[in-house]
């Protein structure tokens, strides 16, 4: 993988993204090209419409990015690669009718945009034919050795085999577990040399997965390794690369405090952030404040009860705060104000409010609390008090969570569907953990646009 702004991107994703970029400037300079030959025009040097073209390339990659082009799923199913490509498409194709609007300096003739909003599709969708399955394949993935035969080594076992895993174990070495349950493993007494072994497996990293590391480690072996210009890494660091989440059953404190990260109190970011919180309230609450007070018409429509609800949340270090939101569920849908987990087809929830919490319009009040600094676009989902005395009981590292601002959309809101129970908690608390961990401007930007792929392809709103 190649790390971004602390932000690791597979070699297939980042491969394909620069071949897309690289088809869209050829499919905006052909229809130029097609279209000044119609008119009996002569074609000028490339070099004067460069900012055209790079502005069509440039957006129609970024709304790839935001519906989720580049996602595991779309790079496993040519079906569904052809339904983002197409969204994208329109969606870039509408950005760039209003900017040219804006800016006439930049436009392309409105034929000219027509000829290559046709030839990026049918170019896009071509490489991924002509690609085919060779993305997922063992060309753009690491080769890995894993020292350890246990539990932690089974799962990395099984991580390889899901779809769009970015590596391969070329072998497994047993490091005397008591509890192996790798049968292929190769015990180290029987390898004379390990970094030899390494070096011939043609491995390009080594994952330390053992069970116990007390008096255990083979810094020997290690060091060796790490001369070949093999990586070695230890299990956390490696899962929280291909996972995109802290690995809460693997990850102890001395890691934490060690590790690469948490560095979002810069004074910098935190400006930047700040700045751009307040801006995109702004803007948002008054593009946003027709589609509010219709929301509110319907819902006081449908059911009896005030249209806004507030309700107690847990904010920055653990300082409680009122979110404000449209109400999605009856009147009635907390007895005596007990907090209560939302569940699947919950009864609970009105007709409108489905609809508004699949979209995500119910949230769109809480813009009010990221303007008053409350809250930021980007973070953690906050939760009630109630539930997080409990979480923080039942679940390591939860309070940490609370050392970020929370946000209306975030890490875990866009990678984990919205889940009510303690494991849906956890698996939320390591995607949490991650962001406050390799918080950037980049992931920040980058959550921002996939929400707008959760929006387009609602999975798991309750």
């Amino acid at each position: 993988m190649i790390r971004l702004f602390k932000h690791y991107v597979p070699h297939a994703v980042l491969f394909l993204g620069l071949l897309d970029v690289a088809l869209l400037i050829a499919a905006a300079e052909i229809a130029y090209s097609i279209r000044l030959h119609q008119l009996g025009s002569i074609v000028e040097p490339i070099i004067d419409r460069l900012p055209q073209l790079f502005t069509f390339a440039a957006s129609l990659e970024t709304a790839m990015i935001a519906v989720g082009v580049y996602g595991a799923d779309a790079l496993q199913s040519l079906r569904r690669a052809i339904a983002r490509i197409l969204v994208a498409i329109s969606l870039g194709i509408i950005f760039l009718s209003v900017l040219f609007f804006l800016s006439p300096a930049i436009t392309f003739w409105r034929s000219n945009l027509f000829y290559a909003m046709g030839i990026a599709a049918v170019s896009l969708i071509a490489i991924r034919i002509l690609l085919g399955k060779m993305l997922g394949s063992h060309v753009f993935k690491r080769r890995v050795v894993v020292l350890g035969a246990g539990p932690r080594a089974a799962r990395l076992k099984a991580l390889q085999q899901q779809p769009g895993s970015a590596f391969v174990v070329v072998g497994y070495v047993s490091m005397s577990e008591a509890n192996r349950v790798i049968p292929e493993a190769i015990a180290r007494d029987a390898i004379y040399n390990l970094a030899d072994h390494v070096v011939l497996l043609n491995a390009s990293e080594v994952v330390l997965a053992l069970e116990e590391r007390r008096n255990a480690l083979p810094l020997k072996d290690l060091l060796r390794i790490k001369t070949t210009g093999v990586h070695v890494n230890d299990i956390s660091t490696f899962l929280e690369r291909e996972t995109g989440r802290v690995d809460l059953q693997s990850v102890n404190p001395s890691w934490l405090i060690f590790s690469d990260g948490f560095s979002s109190g810069r004074m910098l970011s935190g400006v930047f952030k700040r700045l751009f919180d307040i801006t995109a309230s702004l803007i948002l609450l008054a593009l946003a404040g027709p589609v509010i007070l219709l929301t509110a018409l319907a819902v006081k429509l449908e059911s009896k009860g005030p249209a806004f609800y507030r309700q107690r949340r847990v904010g920055l270090y653990g300082v409680g705060f009122d979110c404000l939101k449209l109400r999605s569920m009856r009147q009635d849908a907390e007895v005596n104000g007990q907090a209560v987990w939302a569940e699947k087809d919950d009864p609970r929830i009105t007709r409108i409010g489905r609809f508004i919490r699949k979209v995500r319009i119910d949230e769109l009040p809480q813009c009010w609390s990221v303007l008053k600094g409350e809250m930021s676009f980007v973070g953690p989902r906050p939760e009630r008090p109630q539930f997080v005395e409990d979480l923080e009981q039942q679940l390591p590292y939860y309070a940490e969570r609370h050392m970020v601002k929370p946000g209306i959309t975030g890490w875990a809101q866009i990678n984990y569907p919205y889940g009510a129970s303690i494991e849906d908690s956890r698996q939320k608390l390591e995607y949490d953990l991650y962001y406050a961990k390799n918080y950037s401007p980049f992931l920040d930007l980058l959550i921002l646009l996939q929400t707008i792929r959760v929006v387009l392809w609602p999975e798991g709103a309750r």
